[in-house]
């Protein structure tokens, strides 16, 4: 897929991890902590945009101009609930980041998403907004959630998901062609039931421990 909106990463870091998350054997801790972590890898990789300003400090030889985030903090969004499990993987790049939540749920019959939940740290409209939701299925959860989070205000967003499908990430990118969208794993499909193919099951069941 050519779209220079998208990037799709590739680091041996990053494939090892996911390895790790698709093991059926994997525990619920260790998935937890490994989600957390790729999170923090990618926002690193997707954070390099991000405007700085001098400011004058003391280091213990001299006084030194040396850059800091410029402008507004950011804001982090993750999809409920399963979008929860990257957060503390972006707080522990950017701590002072605000934390917002959009509730989304899935009919099982159509597949398509339903808002129940959705609070924004405010002045959304100056902030960088990040996005976050492990899977990106059929697209429809996350093209919703970012058309609430347009309704508010968010302007400058991006999308941070570990796996995605070729369907949802062709779908998001139609549907919002001036975000900026972050794939650790492009997998190879989505079966008849709209998950992702291998993929690694329900993120959201295996970050918490449910079924």
């Amino acid at each position: 897929m050519n779209n220079e909106k998208i990037t799709i990463l590739d680091h041996p870091l990053l494939k090892h991890k996911i390895s790790m998350l698709r093991d059926k054997n994997t525990g619920t801790n260790e998935f937890r902590k490994i989600v957390s972590e790729i999170a923090m890898l990618m926002g690193y990789e997707a954070f390099r945009d991000l405007p700085t300003e001098n400011v004058t400090i003391e280091t213990p030889i001299e006084t030194t101009e040396a850059p800091v985030l410029a402008g507004r903090k950011m804001a982090v969004v993750p999809i409920l609930r399963a979008g929860l499990g990257m957060v503390d993987g972006i707080l522990d790049l950017v701590p002072t980041a605000k934390v917002g939540h959009i509730g989304l749920y899935r009919d099982e019959e159509t597949h398509e998403p339903h808002e129940y939940y959705c609070k924004l740290p405010t002045p959304i409209s100056e902030r960088t907004i990040v996005v976050t939701d492990p899977m990106l299925a059929t697209g429809g959860s996350a093209s919703a959630a970012i058309n609430f989070i347009k309704q508010h205000g968010g302007k400058n967003i991006k999308f941070l998901c570990i796996i995605a499908a070729p369907e949802g990430l062709e779908r998001l990118a139609k549907d919002h062609p001036d975000i900026q969208i972050y794939v650790a794993q492009l997998d190879r499909e989505l079966n008849e039931n709209a998950y992702i193919c291998p993929g690694l099951g329900d993120a959201g069941d295996r970050i918490f421990g449910t079924k």
